[in-house]
């Protein structure tokens, strides 16, 4: 659906001529970049000032991420019913006031772990709401074909965030202590609100009281049409099991970097930056590689292709780091390309009423896994040493293509609007 008043005839300006499109672009990037220096942040707060123990950090990453796990299928009905760009403002404006509860604390002299871990899980909760809603409403913004160059463009911020966010948050804790990054985060998360404010076009009301279902049979209706689509079904699945592995390895990368390769701190924020190297590579690249070969065929020969070079991860040793970058850069290609074609195959296959339910049931699947995972590659690299624990996460994120390379999405190329046939 186009805004009113663009101009679709500049058909080859692409969205960068779409001014809602812009606006909204804008505001996830603001907000992806206050969310990846507060993860930074606050982590470095509960460590350097308030000398936290390690069960209190592990708290405090569980806090961060459990939104997902708490809420993550109702939010996929209560996106569906609201009007989404008011409900990501209101998450905005919800994660900025949590964010300024921290400085003030600390002023006070009454900051705490507990008030971190709080604070963290219910920014985790408004992220859930935001993160949900963004994908479900591009569809409502831009026409259909041109939701695979905006998930390019969106996920291009992403990746840019994930590199810079967590250098940048560290730098300013550094230079300014905790109370001015925390508030600088929060006035991001400000920004990306009055960003959102400005866009200019559709966001549908939503029905009336008496239209909806009980939640519980709203939920049932999202994971029903998730596991019924066999499609959709291989890429949760996918997707899910990337995730665990993924969870599996970020257990113990940074203990095989510092304990086995003796790398310096400096050098193992540098080696995993990579990941986001590949990442903003995928993004600028995704619209291109996604078209020539195939929107659906990508979802599947993308992490093919790529995913399977995270083996060369444990092959690297003290005098020989190259193997691991350059898995750690094919990979971190591979998965932005992957998700960006993949996002786009759901924006596109799914009934409007259906989006945000499953956009919600696949993430909630995804970052369980990812959770479950971190656990349990902590115990697993307590039983087997580090090294082996590496072959496991990256033979089993090789082998989580299985899903999708076995589904109807190889006999396809591209993919077609819900109720048409694919090609």
């Amino acid at each position: 659906m186009s805004v009113p008043g663009e101009a679709t005839a500049s058909r080859p300006a692409g969205l960068f001529a779409h001014r809602a499109f812009r606006m909204f672009w804008a505001a996830d990037t603001v907000g992806q970049f206050g969310t990846y220096v507060g993860n930074t942040v606050l982590p470095l707060v509960a460590a350097t000032t308030l000398a936290a123990t390690p069960l209190e950090m592990g708290l405090l990453g569980a806090a961060e991420t459990a939104g997902y796990l708490l809420i993550g299928l109702p939010a996929g009905v209560w996106v569906a019913r609201a009007r989404q760009r008011r409900l990501m403002r209101r998450a905005g404006l919800a994660r900025a006031a949590l964010m300024c509860t921290i400085p003030l604390a600390w002023w006070y002299g009454a900051l705490s772990v507990p008030h971190l871990v709080v604070v963290a899980l219910l920014c985790g909760v408004c992220a859930v709401l935001f993160d949900v809603a963004y994908q479900s409403h591009l569809p409502v913004l831009v026409d259909r074909d041109r939701l695979l160059e905006g998930n390019a463009r969106l996920q291009s911020s992403q990746s840019l965030a994930q590199i810079t966010g967590p250098g940048l948050g560290g730098t300013l804790v550094q230079l300014a202590g905790p109370a001015l990054p925390v508030a600088g985060t929060a006035l991001g998360h400000l920004a990306a609100t009055v960003l959102l404010g400005r866009v200019r076009g559709p966001d549908p009301a939503a029905p009336g009281p008496g239209g909806h279902r009980p939640l519980l049979a709203e939920i049932h209706a999202g994971l029903r049409f998730t596991a019924r689509e066999r499609t959709l079904r291989a890429i949760t699945a996918c997707t899910a099991t990337a995730n665990l592995f993924n969870g599996v390895l970020g257990a113990v990368q940074v203990f095989f970097l510092t304990r086995t390769l003796g790398l310096s701190d400096a050098a193992v924020g540098a080696t995993l930056s990579v990941v986001g190297v590949g990442g903003v590579l995928g993004a600028l690249s995704a619209h291109h590689v996604v078209r020539r070969v195939g929107q659906a065929r990508a979802v599947w020969l993308v992490p093919l292709a790529t995913f399977p070079w995270l083996l060369l991860v444990p092959v690297a040793g003290p005098q020989l780091l190259a193997p691991a970058l350059a898995g750690l850069l094919v990979t971190g290609y591979g998965y932005v390309v992957y998700n960006v074609a993949q996002v786009s195959y759901r924006q596109a296959a799914c009934r409007d009423d259906m989006l945000a339910r499953v956009n919600a049931t696949v993430r909630f699947m995804g970052f369980g896994a990812l959770t479950a995972g971190a656990l349990l590659g902590g115990a697993l690299g307590e039983l087997l040493g580090v090294r082996p624990t590496l072959w496991i996460a990256a033979a089993g994120s090789g082998l989580a293509v299985l899903w999708v390379l076995c589904s109807p999405l190889r006999g396809m190329r591209d993919f077609a609007p819900a109720g048409e046939p694919s090609a």
